[in-house]
């Protein structure tokens, strides 16, 4: 039998990045909304000096970091060095979202539709432009579609027939999720009933639906870039508790619903507070019952819901019996600077060096497996050749120490539930 502590991880970024520079769309992009492209395409040399005028932009930074990764950020765009890079930090496959450039925005899809993506875009020119990137990355993924599960733009607040016949298209192109905009603007929310045929379609499709970071109201923050930092991560989380008290992981058991690039230190605190809400905490009694829900809001979490927490903290791990394992989604955040890449294997050393081996293995690829469909035999071999094993993370080969040092926390779990007094106060070592 294998020793589990020789067995290289099977890893899995739910949380990559790629795109063409944007000129390069222009193929993939109908030839009616070419002049309105010409036009947004003129307007980027204004948007890169409002960066640097509200400090977004470090030209110090974003010099270096052109200058040192010059070849690996080719792989944004390019497969063969991609998948040098790829192999370099010991991930066998990717999910892949929108904009590989992080720092100039020069990978962007037409018309602001990638990580910006929100209610407010043209409804024309954002289905045009979301339509020349799934192209593109269909494209992408099919090179090695073993390796990449491409996550097609929607912008779902668009008129709904164009909505599902987007889904059908980008799923009969081999993507594998969809991502919609984490703000809807003036448009419905996404408790309106309206949503109800995506939410469907996009079960029916197997294919998860996720928000990014990313959009966010920068036109009220002026030059304090420190208030778009600070809340950044919040409007991608919001669409989750829109979606969990109407009901519609309720009325769509199938659906699963992924938050990216947001972390997940805030979820543990969000969780205890709609259970308490649910479950009739004395200030919430007062309020009339949750219409359409049957249960407490962490069995809908455990079933619809996961976390694609990119470069996993710490912080983050100890709490994660609160979260759930197999709710955690590592990601690397390539080619994105603010990532692990090109150092993954050293930063995984310095992460989980005291985490159990099969949690490690749940949260570094087996759970992302799962939700997004990916072939596991198929990417055994490759796993086996670039990636990291247990004791080159730091993992000992004796686990009894490990799982004996964490046994307080796994046992306290949710303490609300566990009946266990937080912070794991009187439950034995035995």
């Amino acid at each position: 039998m294998e020793d589990p502590h020789s067995r290289p991880y099977l890893i899995i970024s739910s949380d990559c990045h790629a795109g063409p520079p944007t000129e390069e769309y222009r193929p993939y992009l109908e030839q009616r909304f070419h002049r309105a492209f010409d036009d947004f395409l003129a307007q980027r040399a204004a948007r890169r000096a409002d960066m640097t005028r509200l400090g977004i932009r470090n030209e110090a930074f974003a010099d270096k970091w052109f200058r040192d990764h010059e070849e690996g950020l080719r792989g944004g765009w390019d497969a063969a060095q991609r998948a040098k890079e790829l192999d370099g930090d010991g991930v066998a496959a990717e999910v892949v979202f929108p904009d590989a450039d992080a720092v100039d925005s020069g990978t962007a899809p037409p018309f602001g539709v990638g990580l910006g993506l929100t209610g407010d875009h043209d409804p024309e020119l954002g289905m045009a432009g979301a339509r020349a990137h799934n192209r593109w990355l269909a494209e992408f993924c099919a090179t090695d579609p073993e390796r990449h599960c491409g996550v097609a733009l929607l912008p779902v607040t668009a008129e709904p027939d164009l909505v599902l016949a987007e889904i059908r298209r980008a799923k009969e192109s081999g993507l594998g999720a969809l991502m919609i905009p984490a703000m809807w603007g003036e448009r419905a929310p996404y408790h309106d009933r309206r949503y109800d045929p995506v939410w469907a379609a996009a079960a029916e499709a197997r294919m998860p639906v996720l928000t990014h970071s990313g959009a966010a109201p920068r036109h009220e923050y002026g030059d304090h870039l420190g208030i778009y930092v600070s809340e950044v991560t919040w409007w991608p989380s919001r669409p989750l508790w829109f979606l969990l008290w109407s009901g519609v992981f309720e009325r769509h058991p199938g659906l699963r619903f992924g938050v990216a690039e947001s972390g997940c230190w805030w979820l543990p605190n969000l969780l205890w507070f709609m259970d308490r809400l649910y479950m009739g905490a004395h200030g919430g009694k007062k309020l009339s019952p949750f219409p359409g829900l049957k249960r407490p809001p962490h069995e809908y979490l455990d079933r619809n819901v996961f976390i694609c927490a990119t470069n996993t903290k710490r912080r983050e791990l100890a709490q994660r019996y609160e979260i759930g394992v197999d709710n955690i989604l590592w990601g690397s955040d390539f080619p994105h600077p603010e990532g692990t890449w090109p150092d993954t294997r050293s930063w995984l050393r310095k992460t989980f060096h005291d985490i159990p081996i099969g949690e490690t293995r749940r949260m570094l690829g087996e759970s992302a497996t799962e939700i997004f469909g990916f072939d596991r035999a198929a990417l055994e071999p490759l796993a086996r050749r670039i990636g990291p094993t247990p004791a080159e993370l730091g993992q000992p080969a004796n686990q009894a120490p490990v799982e004996a040092a964490w046994r307080r926390a796994r046992t306290t779990g949710r303490h609300w539930l566990t009946g266990f007094d937080f912070p794991y106060v009187g439950v034995g070592d035995d």
